[in-house]
């Protein structure tokens, strides 16, 4: 397992890479079957700037390291944050740009964490409500329960 080093653009939760470092070149579909993403949406992320350069080979194929899959990863997790695009790829450009730009970066993160902890509250909400209506339809709820 290995994390980004601390002076890379974001550190991210440990991964579990298929390769060694040095030993890491990747093809497009290597990163799509690790990933799950599909090679369109890899192109797409490198054409909007969401990915940082990715090597190419001597015939132009794409080549990515495992550094590549760890910014992937932290990518999948902004996105399952429910970040827009555009943050995503101003954090992107953010990190390229160095180490002046880490206040920036924690705005953007922090920003994106007050919305995840809000829409976690009314998940909690909605999972309270389903509970209380299993638990009616499971006839653990008394006729003076029943009210919803």
């Amino acid at each position: 397992m290995t994390l980004i080093e601390s002076s890379s653009p974001v550190r991210t939760v440990p991964l579990s890479l298929p390769r060694a470092d040095g030993q890491d070149r990747y093809s497009i579909s290597e990163v799509a079957a690790h990933t799950g993403l599909s090679a369109h949406t890899l192109r797409w992320y490198e054409r909007i700037g969401l990915m940082p350069h990715v090597d190419r080979s001597h015939t132009g194929q794409r080549r990515f390291t495992n550094r590549d899959l760890e910014w992937l990863g932290f990518v999948g997790k902004l996105r399952l944050t429910g970040m827009p695009v555009a943050d995503m790829v101003r954090f992107a450009e953010l990190a390229r740009a160095g180490d002046h730009t880490f206040g920036a970066r924690r705005d953007l993160l922090v920003e994106t964490r007050v919305d995840v902890r809000a829409r976690i509250a009314e998940l909690q909400g909605a999972l309270a409500v389903l509970d209380h209506k299993i638990d009616f339809y499971s006839g653990g709820l008394r006729a003076s329960e029943k009210d919803c």
